[in-house]
């Protein structure tokens, strides 16, 4: 009987594990320009790298980015800030040149249809030693990407871009 239980407990974690997966991917924003919701796609997985603190994945979702980027009709400034990330050797230099980064990819969202979802514009005022710093989300919560689990909560939501 207990084992009868435990499989039907582990059958309903997994049905949950999939609501959530379905939950996560209506969050993820579209863009009415797919050239532009790929570029954003990498720009995410090079935060969420950064978040995590690892220089090697954020080095390959740069590199991502910036091809993405040539194909982006006004994408040539946010392609160079790219490729600083991507030429960057260590975690602190991608993290410095990120700033940039997302300083051009937020203008190039606000300059874009989205068809569904929301991006989130998020701020850290302690990022780049006090001067701050902006970054793009797909979520309200905040997973600072200038700090990672030093001050993972650290920032808020400045903007929501519909």
């Amino acid at each position: 009987m207990t084992l009868i239980s435990w499989g039907a407990f582990a059958q309903h974690d997994h049905s949950n594990h999939d609501d959530k997966k379905e939950m996560d991917q209506k969050a993820e924003p579209t863009f009415k320009d797919k050239n532009t919701g790929i570029a954003y796609g990498h720009y995410i997985h090079l935060k969420e790298a950064l978040v995590a603190s690892k220089t090697d994945e954020a080095k390959k979702a740069a590199t991502k980015l910036e091809a993405s980027l040539g194909t982006v009709s006004k994408g040539e400034k946010a392609k160079t800030e790219a490729a600083k990330v991507s030429a960057a050797s260590t975690l602190d230099a991608q993290r410095k040149a990120f700033t940039a980064l997302s300083n051009e990819m937020a203008t190039l969202v606000k300059g874009s249809t989205l068809t569904s979802g929301e991006v989130y514009l998020e701020y850290c005022p302690m990022a780049n030693k006090n001067t701050g710093g902006y970054w793009l989300s797909n979520q309200k919560e905040i997973k600072n990407p200038y700090f990672g689990d030093r001050m993972l909560k650290c920032g808020s939501v400045k903007e929501i871009i519909h």
